[in-house]
């Protein structure tokens, strides 16, 4: 972030320290933005600049500087009122931490899987991947193999194509140029222009299906799941095998996995 190299430009560190603002100790850059990264995030809702810039010993201009640059990746999301809280890059790297989740989260999964009967998932955007967050299984005599923290690719899972199918174009492009679009069976889509034709059907419709293209014997139905922003922050699906539901029914689940979605946003 440079951090280290701008002391003596306007607005720096230095320039805040010779007006009589307060003198950083939090060290170098990459402790200064762990500092205002940990800072942003502590607390139960929105934190205002000047607080987080107080709590990690780091000056109101380079803290700024510094949320501006964890905004862009996804660690930080900024309220757009002065405020700041965590991004759902911040919210998936927790979860391939530990399991944690936001109040309400596991009821509204295990509600949808009762009434549908299967397997219930919800992922968060991690970068150029996507997390698994909660999981609720069914009362089925088999099991899935997901678990929470399991990264899943984007190009191949029905989540993952819920999120790629409402980024912005550069983004989706920087995306596919670093994780690729591998084939994980004989149906996963590998092409960008039958990629740009699927993501504009789960545009149309408000579902992706995965077919067995992330996995032989598996098929989803997904639906994003946006953040207050309006931005995508991942995706709940319905995990079915296919010797047991066939296509016509999973999509019947449809209307259901979508007022799930709505209200999972809701949350975050």
């Amino acid at each position: 972030m440079g951090e280290d190299r701008i002391d003596d430009r306007p607005g720096s560190d230095a320039d805040e320290q010779r007006r009589g603002g307060r003198s950083s100790s939090a060290g170098n850059a990459v402790s200064k933005a762990l500092n205002v990264l940990e800072a942003a995030v502590a607390g139960t809702g929105p934190r205002r600049l000047a607080d987080i810039a107080a709590d990690s010993g780091v000056p109101k201009a380079s803290a700024h500087r510094i949320l501006a640059a964890l905004n862009e990746l996804g660690f930080i999301a900024n309220e757009g009122d002065g405020t700041y809280r965590a991004g759902t890059r911040m919210l998936a790297l927790a979860e391939e931490v530990r399991a944690v989740g936001g109040a309400g989260v596991g009821e509204i999964l295990a509600d949808l899987s009762a009434e549908v009967g299967q397997t219930v998932h919800l992922a968060l955007r991690g970068g150029d991947h996507a997390v698994y967050v909660h999981k609720v299984e069914a009362d089925q005599p088999y099991r899935m193999a997901s678990r929470v923290g399991m990264r899943l690719p984007l190009h191949s899972t029905a989540i993952g194509k819920c999120v790629l199918a409402h980024l912005p174009e550069q983004e989706l492009a920087a995306i596919l140029a670093s994780a690729g679009m591998p084939a994980r069976t004989d149906r996963t889509i590998t092409d960008r222009a039958r990629l740009d034709e699927e993501l504009a059907r789960i545009r149309e419709r408000g579902y992706a299906i995965d077919d067995e293209e992330n996995e032989q014997t598996i098929r989803c139905i997904g639906a994003p799941v946006f953040d207050r922003g309006g931005a995508v922050a991942g995706g709940v699906s319905i995990s079915t095998v296919t010797f047991m539901v066939p296509t016509e029914r999973l999509v019947s689940f449809a209307p259901a996995l979508r007022v799930t979605a709505a209200k999972l946003a809701a949350l975050w």
